[in-house]
């Protein structure tokens, strides 16, 4: 019995060994059968032919028959002079290693351009490592994406570059698919991912192993390297970059400066040293001296070649005509009537209105423009003077960046049914204020509650314009026309003597038939030349009682409140004084603009039934909306104190300053912000600045 057990034993440990064996063998067929399919799903083959090689080589070394060519798409209109300039100057940057910066009017292609910059440079082989920079990564990343879509869909590129395009298609939208792609048993090592291309290592091919990089301008730069497929390890030989600066970077010096200095350092050192890198740069001017505008000053960056074009050369002859224009236009949009007046208008007086003009770009207009000219004119309406300066003209008209902080929507919504130039029930007082510009006045007239609620009665400016929209550079009735060509100081004093009368001379009715007059005014004497003016104005006046120089100034975080009185005989309240101007002739009213900014603003974003809100006059107020959405709060904190520091944009804030202005002269009266409601009434407190006492200013509404 044991010995039959032992031949069974080793019976079936024999069976267990073959059974391993044969398992084993055919695991290992298995898998070397699932390799080879995964080896022949992955192998895409050898590229096809190039189906027109004459058409691909024509475009070799001319840039413009390329994009003419293999991106008719992308730029379906005929090309500017500017356009061919700006080829011109691609040419040199991908072929002989020039740099180049470029401004043009938005929409003028100029990204575009860059980008089938790139993909030239890529398939013929002339750049074999392009860097691709944009003001942050996820703007560099876009662009990436669009140089994506052009490889992976433009048929015709797929036609005549094959060896470049093949692969990218064969990955099917798939990403994960490159990293085992091969032809003929040969990885390709492409890459498709978020941040770089690099295209397929094709036999014979001159792109293969060349890549595209993306990154930040303030990102990581320095060092970028690249290894080709061969093990060989290269640098960047090709940098485009895609408006390099934000609108808050323009709007500080210090970050203009760090962006000009990794530019000028990082980004033109990427070849390595003792190498040039070829450059591509476009920008847009968003205000004087920043970035951008730096790059095209070529005293500064005479090896940048900057190039600055705009949309219009030379404007019409006939202002009128096209004032009276852009009233048709902006009435039609207000009342939801369309624009088809304005458009009539222009097309029954098209040769007269034309005439003196030169536009950059004659292809440039809509389907239902009539003219480049025309179509210029609308950007230039609907957008707004300081807008179109900057982003179509590249000559900004203001220092500061475009940004809304207070909300627009909302402010629209403050209208209330009380009539322009009266005032509602309940106010006890009405002030003035009168900012002095050196082509026009801008005043504005508001009434006050005992609760310190505001209203504006009414605002324009002298001479007034007799239009909905203008601007102080821009305006067409000034001063000095006003005053039959006196000088400066003449036409200044004349028109604050007619402005004065006009405000102060008149009885401005409140709604319960009570009329009232202006209790005081505050005119702007810190404007340059103009302050002796005013002074001398305000002290001469028939109405010296109720009028004052005034002069507004921040006081920062590290800055030293406004205190109580200085010297004898001077008044002071809330965050401001009145008192002698420093040669003791005048008295004049100081106070702290970003107090009374945030004082203001808080008010204006109060409920509509709250009684110390600011509430607007019945009517459209397009243009006064965006002067007091002008200005934007930078919560700055020093010396134990917490300030919101005012910042403009470059849409004119003349109007804000006047409302402000006038509530420093409601307090200047005797005004007070209420520290809680009449009865005892439960009030929530709005964040207002510490006074120049040490107190808290409360500001307060309805608890809900």
């Amino acid at each position: 019995m044991a010995v039959r057990s032992d031949q069974k034993r080793r019976h079936d440990d024999a069976q267990a060994k073959r059974d391993a064996a044969r398992y084993e063998d055919i695991k290992s067929r298995t898998g070397e059968r699932a390799r080879r399919v995964s080896a022949a799903g992955r192998d895409i083959g050898p590229p096809p032919p190039v189906v027109d090689a004459a058409r691909r080589e024509s475009c070799r070394l001319d840039f413009r028959l390329f994009c003419e060519t293999y991106a008719s798409e992308s730029f379906p209109l005929a090309w500017s002079t500017d356009h061919l300039t700006a080829i011109s100057k691609i040419e040199g940057a991908v072929l002989r290693g020039e740099l180049f910066v470029f401004a043009m009017p938005r929409g003028s292609g100029k990204s575009t351009l860059c980008e089938w910059a790139s993909i030239w440079a890529l398939v013929y082989g002339h750049r074999q490592f392009v860097v691709v920079i944009g003001s942050d990564q996820s703007i560099a990343e876009q662009m990436l994406d669009s140089i994506k879509a052009h490889l992976e869909q433009n048929d015709l590129l797929a036609e005549d570059f094959p060896e470049a395009t093949y692969p990218i298609r064969a990955l099917e939208g798939i990403n994960a698919r490159a990293r085992g792609q091969t032809i003929d048993g040969r990885p390709t090592k492409i890459e498709w991912t978020a941040d770089q291309i690099t295209l397929a290592s094709a036999p014979g091919a001159a792109c293969g192993g060349a890549a595209v990089r993306v990154a930040g301008i303030t990102g990581r730069i320095r060092g970028l390297k690249h290894t080709r497929p061969d093990g060989k390890t290269i640098r960047p030989d090709l940098v485009l970059i895609d408006d390099p600066q934000t609108d808050e970077s323009a709007a500080s010096p210090s970050q203009c400066a760090t962006r000009e200095k990794i530019l000028s350092g990082a980004i033109l050192g990427l070849a390595g040293p003792g190498r040039k890198i070829a450059g591509l740069c476009t920008v847009t001017v968003i205000r004087t001296d920043d970035l951008a505008d730096r790059l095209l000053d070529r005293t500064r960056h005479p090896a940048w070649q900057g190039e600055r074009t705009k949309l219009v050369y030379d404007w019409p002859e006939a202002d009128e005509l096209w004032g009276q224009y852009a009233e048709l236009r902006r009435e039609g949009q207000r009342s939801g009537a369309g624009t088809g007046a304005a458009d009539a208008f222009y097309a029954e007086r098209q040769a007269e209105m034309d005439r003196g003009s030169r536009v950059a770009w004659p292809a440039r207009k809509a389907e239902d423009e009539l003219s480049a000219i025309q179509h210029a004119w609308n950007l230039r309406i609907d957008r707004g003077e300081s807008a179109f300066a900057a982003e179509f003209q590249n000559a900004p008209l203001a220092d500061d960046i475009a940004t809304d902080k207070l909300d627009r929507r909302s402010l629209a919504l403050r209208s209330t049914p009380v009539k322009r130039g009266v005032v509602p029930g309940g106010h006890t007082k009405v002030t003035a204020f009168v900012d002095v510009q050196d082509r026009l006045l801008y005043w504005l007239v508001a009434s006050w509650s005992e609760s310190f609620g505001g209203h504006v009665v009414a605002y324009g400016t002298y001479p007034d314009q007799g239009a909905s929209h203008f601007e102080a550079q821009t305006a067409k009735r000034t001063l000095a026309q006003a005053a039959k060509g006196a000088g400066f100081e003449a036409a200044l004093r004349a028109g604050l003597d007619e402005l004065s009368k006009m405000l102060l001379s008149r009885e401005w009715p409140r709604e319960d038939g009570v009329p009232m007059r202006i209790a005081q005014v505050l005119v702007d004497s810190n404007w340059g030349q103009s302050t002796q003016v005013v002074r001398n104005f305000c002290r001469a006046s028939p109405f010296a009682a109720s009028i004052l120089p005034s002069r507004g100034k921040g006081v920062g975080a590290s800055g030293t409140p406004l205190g109580p009185r200085r010297n004898r005989g001077d008044r002071s309240g809330l965050n401001w004084v009145v008192g002698k101007t420093a040669d003791g002739v005048q008295i004049e009213a100081s106070y702290d603009t970003n107090f009374w900014k945030t004082f203001a603003s808080a008010r204006l974003r109060l409920g509509i039934g709250d009684p110390e809100a600011i509430l607007l006059h019945e009517g459209a107020h397009d243009m006064l909306l965006d002067h007091l959405t002008s200005e934007y709060p930078v919560r700055v904190e020093a010396r134990g104190r917490s300030v919101d520091e005012w910042k403009q944009t470059p849409r004119e804030n003349h109007w804000w300053d006047c409302l402000v202005g006038a509530a420093v002269a409601a307090s200047i009266t005797g005004l007070e912000p209420a520290a809680s409601e009449a009865g005892g009434r439960r009030r929530k407190k709005v964040a207002i600045p510490t006074g120049a006492d040490g107190k808290r200013v409360i500001v307060t509404r309805r608890a809900k």
